[in-house]
Formats: C-alpha cells, sequence, structure tokens
C-alpha cells in the first residue's frame, strides 16, 4: 500500500495507485483496509466513492464530482454544471490538500480520469475488475488467488473459536476448494460460523460435487455467481459466447486458436474476446500465450453454457472441440512416425506445425486438452476411429517422452476404441503398446505379461503376424524384468525370427538388441556383445533395409549396451568412448530418459574405475540431473552421494 501512495510521481501528474482482480479477491476490502492504515498520513481526509463500474448504469464522471464536490465541502449551488469545470475545481481543491480519494469499482478510464488528482499532495486509490490499460502513470497492484496458508488464516479467523473443534483436514479441504478467493472464504466461513451444528467435512463433501459446488456458495446475499456473473453481464455476445464455450474444453488451460475452434470464430476475433475476458478477471493469460480459468470461474462457464446452449448446440460445440483436439494430436504425433513427418496436405481447419520441434512442443503443453478429448470421445461412444488414431500416432512420440504417466491411459483407451469397432489386430496392437508402458521404470513386469497375453491371442486370432511377433517381444521383456533369462531367450529368439521371416528389419534389430539383453542377464557378455554388434551393422548399413530414421534412433542405445558389456568384459577405455558417443548421440537427439541416465551412471563409473576423479564427478552430477527430471529419487540420491564423494 505504502508504494501505491507515498512515492513520487513524475512533474506534473498525481500520484495513483491502481488495485485490479477478478471478482472475489477482495479489491474493495484491500483498499479501505489501506486507507485506514494510511489515514494518519492525510490530514485533509479520506474520501471513498463507489463507481458501480459493474452495473448496467456506471456513475457518470460529473456525478461522481458532484459527490466529491460536495464532500469536500462545496456547496450545490457552487458546484459548475460543466464536466470539465466540475473536474478543474476538484483538482484545485486537492493541490493544496493532502487527502487520499478511494475510487472503488471503476467502469472504464473515460470514467475515472476526471476524478484523478494532479500534481500536488494529494493521492488517488482506484480499484476495478478491469486493467484499465489506457491509465498511464499509474502504479498498478495486480490482485490473484490467496497462497493455502494465507487462505487457512483467512478462513480460521472468520470462524473464530469453532476453528478449533473442526478437523484441519476438512478446514484444508475447504480452503482448497474456495481456490483462493476471499469471497469464496468469506462465504463458507459464514456458512459454518452462523450454523455450529454443522461439521466442516460434510461441508466439504458437499462442495467436492463439480456439479452443485457453485451453488454451495451463497451465505444471505452473498452469492459467488453473482460477482461472475456482474462481469459476464459487461461482455459482448461474442465475447460470452466464447467464454461459455471454454468450459467445454477438457484441460486446464488453452490456446487462441481452440479458443477460436470453440467460440466458431475467425482467430482474430478470438484474440479479442480472450482481451476482454482477460480484462474483466474471468481468465488468467501467460506469457506463453496461454489461457486459464479459475476452477470456481470455470463451473460458472459451464453454468451458462448449460443454461444458454440448446442441447444440439452444446453437442455440437462439445464434438467441434474433441474432434479438433484429436486431430491435432494424431497429426502433432505422426511428425515422429516413420513413414508421415510434415504433412502433405494439411487439414486447413488445424492449426499449422511447421516442425517436428513445434509438434513436440505442442503435445506437451496440451497434453491435458487431447488426452481428455480422448476420454470425452469414448465417454460419449462417439468418434472411437479418431480416438484409435490419436493412440497409434502417439507409439513413436512416446519414445520421446517415455516417463510421462499418461501413457498407460491413451493406450488404454486406444484398445477400447479398436475393441468398440471390432478391430482385433489394431486391439492386439494397442495391448503390445500397455505391454510396453507397463516395462518401463517403475516397471510392473506381471502387467506387461498380462497385456503381451492378451496382444497375442488377439493377434493369432487376426493373422497379425507382425503384432504376434510383438506380443513375445515384450513377453520376453517381462520375463528379463522377472528375473528369468533364459525363458526370455526362448520368446525373443522367436520374435527375432518372426520379424526376419516377414522381411521387417526395423524390428528385427530391435529383437537381436533383446536376444543380446538377455545373453547378458546370464553373464555371457562375449555373445551379447556380439549380438549388440551385428544389430549395429544392421543400422549403419544402408542396403539392409532399415528405416534411416530408426536406425538413428536406435544407434545411440546399442552403443550403450555395446559399452556396457565391454566394461564387463574388463575393456575399460573401449566402453568409455563408446558410452561417450552414445551421449554426445542422445544429447543430440533429445532423448532423456532411464536409458540416457543409466549411461551417464555407468560412464560415471568407469571414468573412476580408469582414475579419473574429475570427469567421473562431473559425469554423476548430470546423472543425477536427469534421474531426477524422470522422477528417480532413489538413484537420484545414489549418483548425487557418488559426486559429492569426488568432490
Amino acid at each position: 500500500m505504502s508504494e501505491l501512495v507515498y512515492a513520487e510521481s513524475a512533474p506534473g501528474v498525481g500520484v495513483v495507485g491502481l488495485i485490479t482482480g477478478s471478482a472475489g479477491l477482495g479489491k474493495t476490502s484491500f483498499a479501505v483496509r489501506g486507507a485506514h492504515s494510511v489515514r494518519p498520513s492525510f490530514p485533509g481526509g479520506v474520501y471513498f466513492i463507489d463507481l458501480f463500474g459493474m452495473s448496467q448504469r456506471p456513475l457518470a464522471s460529473e456525478d461522481a464530482l458532484l459527490v466529491l464536490l460536495r464532500a469536500l465541502g462545496v456547496p450545490a449551488p457552487q458546484v459548475p454544471g460543466d464536466l470539465h469545470e466540475r473536474a478543474s475545481l476538484y483538482r484545485s481543491l486537492l493541490h493544496d490538500k493532502r487527502a487520499l480519494v478511494v475510487l472503488d469499482n471503476a467502469a472504464s478510464e473515460e470514467q475515472v480520469r476526471p476524478l484523478l488528482p494532479a500534481a500536488g499532495m494529494s493521492r488517488a486509490l482506484v480499484t476495478s475488475r478491469r486493467l484499465l490499460a489506457g491509465l498511464e502513470g499509474v502504479r498498478r497492484l495486480g490482485l490473484g488467488p490467496l497462497s493455502l496458508a494465507d487462505s487457512m488464516r483467512l478462513l480460521t479467523g472468520i470462524l473464530g473459536e469453532r476453528a478449533v473443534s473442526d478437523e484441519e483436514s476438512a478446514l484444508t479441504r475447504l480452503a482448497e476448494l474456495c481456490g483462493g478467493l476471499p469471497l469464496a472464504l468469506q462465504i463458507i466461513g459464514n456458512r459454518l460460523a452462523s450454523r455450529p451444528a454443522w461439521d466442516a467435512a460434510e461441508l466439504a463433501g458437499r462442495l467436492a460435487d463439480e456439479e452443485s459446488r457453485l451453488d454451495q456458495f451463497k451465505a444471505g446475499d452473498l452469492r459467488i455467481a453473482n460477482a461472475f456473473g456482474m462481469s459476464y453481464e459487461q461482455l459482448s455476445e461474442s465475447a460470452r459466447r466464447v467464454f461459455r464455450r471454454l468450459a467445454v474444453i477438457p484441460g486446464r488451460d488453452f490456446d487462441a486458436a481452440l479458443a477460436a475452434v470453440a467460440g466458431s470464430m475467425p482467430i482474430e476475433d478470438a484474440w479479442t474476446a480472450l482481451d476482454d475476458l482477460v480484462d474483466l478477471g474471468l481468465l488468467q493469460d501467460s506469457t506463453a500465450g496461454r489461457y486459464r480459468f479459475h476452477d470456481l470461474v470455470r463451473l460458472f462457464a459451464r453454468d451458462r453454457f448449460k443454461e444458454e446452449e440448446s442441447p444440439a448446440g452444446a453437442q455440437a460445440v462439445t464434438g467441434t472441440v474433441t474432434s479438433w483436439l484429436l486431430r491435432m494430436a494424431t497429426m502433432a504425433g505422426r511428425w515422429f512416425e516413420p513413414g508421415y513427418g510434415r504433412p502433405n496436405r494439411p487439414d486447413p481447419d488445424l492449426a499449422a506445425l511447421a516442425s517436428a520441434e513445434e509438434a513436440d512442443w505442442w503435445l506437451r503443453v496440451n497434453l491435458d486438452t487431447w488426452v481428455g478429448a480422448m476420454r470425452t470421445a469414448t465417454s460419449s461412444s462417439q468418434e472411437h476411429s479418431l480416438v484409435l488414431d490419436c493412440a497409434e500416432s502417439m507409439h513413436w512420440f512416446s519414445e520421446r517422452w517415455v516417463h510421462s504417466p499418461h501413457w498407460h491411459e491413451v493406450f488404454a483407451l486406444g484398445a477400447q476404441a479398436a475393441a468398440a469397432l471390432g478391430d482385433l489386430a489394431q486391439q492386439a496392437t494397442q495391448l503390445n503398446y500397455l505391454a510396453w508402458v507397463h516395462s518401463v521404470p517403475p516397471a510392473d513386469p506381471r502387467s506387461a505379461l498380462r497385456y503381451a497375453d492378451e496382444a497375442l491371442e488377439l493377434a493369432t486370432r487376426s493373422d497379425a503376424t507382425a503384432q504376434v511377433a510383438w506380443a513375445l517381444e515384450y513377453t520376453a521383456g517381462a520375463l528379463l524384468l522377472l528375473e528369468r533369462p533364459e525363458k526370455a531367450l526362448v520368446f525373443s529368439s522367436r520374435a527375432a525370427e518372426t520379424f526376419k521371416s516377414i522381411g521387417d528389419t526395423d524390428c528385427y534389430v530391435q529383437c537381436l538388441a533383446n536376444v543380446a539383453h538377455c545373453l547378458r542377464s546370464q553373464g555371457r557378455y562375449a555373445e551379447a556383445l556380439e549380438q549388440y554388434r551385428t544389430g549395429l551393422a544392421l543400422m549403419d548399413d544402408e542396403r539392409s533395409g532399415m528405416t534411416p530414421s530408426v536406425a538413428n534412433h536406435s544407434r545411440p542405445f546399442a552403443l550403450i549396451r555395446i559399452g556396457q558389456c565391454l566394461g564387463h568384459l574388463g575393456r575399460r577405455a573401449e566402453a568409455i568412448t563408446t558410452l561417450g558417443e552414445a551421449i554426445s548421440l542422445l544429447d543430440a537427439l533429445q532423448v532423456s530418459d532411464f536409458r540416457h541416465a543409466g549411461a551417464l551412471e555407468e560412464l560415471a563409473t568407469l571414468l573412476a574405475e580408469e582414475g579419473r576423479p574429475e570427469e567421473s564427478r562431473l559425469t554423476y552430477v548430470r546423472a543425477a540431473q536427469v534421474f531426477e527430471s524422470i522422477g528417480d529419487t532413489e538413484a537420484h540420491r545414489r549418483c548425487h552421494v557418488l559426486a559429492t564423494a569426488r568432490s
């Protein structure tokens, strides 16, 4: 508050503090309390006026000046009739006074400009839901939601003594559900304080139901929906349409392209609508061009959507948004699939993705929305083909983001869509992907075995030879994790033979690597090394039939295994060189997963054994960083300790 009202301004400009924020954040309370706290510094008085900025008829500037001039002691007959004359008299009276004028709930720059003091000793404090970006030379303070700790302090302060008798976990849950909005906390606190027999846990249970949550935020004449509704009424019809339709987006945030799809408008119009929504605090924006709702505002938007859209219209909007997200995700995922990449004929309805980097970025930042769209399409028993296409397109991209926890759901929904379509071969494919997901650390090999077994049965029934081979391969991988390498070797060898028989060199090479894994797990390092090198030779041979992109992706992993075998065979210098080459290739591919981390840890160990402690320490540090990024806290701690020991 001191920075808003005490700081000096530029010559000829009055000091004006502007407090902005969405409905329910307590701007007025903050301004009033602040004004009381600095009152001793303003012997000329503190004046407060409500400008009714959110009403259908905000207070006109000339009427506001009349009220202020009367408060400053000007008799009614001496108040000029002209707006400019009133403003001139008002500023002259404030010039030599040390007064503070609180202009609450301002509607616009036009309304508030005549009410601002000129240079002198007086100060003004303005509150508004709008950003009032056209005001120059003002000191701005944007209020946001309270932290959970501050929310708890406010809630328990409202409850007083009864807060001691309520369970802390229930009060914490209530505070969380209020989303840091002081108005919401006040309403919930008042409801509990006025009903001593109520149980806080029971009220938290009521609020947990999203369908009725907004209705619970009412106490007497206080309703949080009314506060949001006043902002909603200020919007143009097109902005209202965008606002309520954004509620169907199945994710926490979104961009202007998706807003344009939801609003059925050109993206230029969507930008305008989004600016209006941010200006009124109904949306939050970020520097990355992303927008998001406050949780309670989203519920209000959903209620407006149900009330103001016809059932047929609501279904059409949901279907349009869901379809667009699934098609966008499919297009982005196929950038990483051999044989696809840049679309030859891009869908004009979709946002352009000019490179694999852009596709990667889109899939990551929109993860919640496109996975949510898969969920929506599956639950509505529609668009099974789109869901299946989307899941299938993620096969290669999932290798780039192997530790994302969403792949379990993505491929499960893909399998469900394939089953709904009666496509046994595709169902087997998705089940094989699920077997792979459950083999990624932290692995669940028994679930991997179960999915691989289901995939094998369906693939056999549908004569899907490649999926039969993959089921055998994933069975082998699960058996290896269960420390049964002899049996795993049998399954992996069968998979390799099957792929070789159908001329699929890409998959054959991957199976050779798994055969080598089985041999290595039995301590047969020389035989494993030979198998790894056979696979690497096929990757390096342009005539082998391997897809170049697959060879480039597979090469560093082959080198890692070769380096590990060389290390076990006591050929440390060769192992260090080979692992270093593999890590350089992974860095170039921007792959950072458990295999990358394991290679770094292996290299650090070998460097230490070779008497190169500083290089070993730095490599352990890198390994610890990668382990931390993938959520392996135990391995992160282990490498961190080893790095520290070599300092």
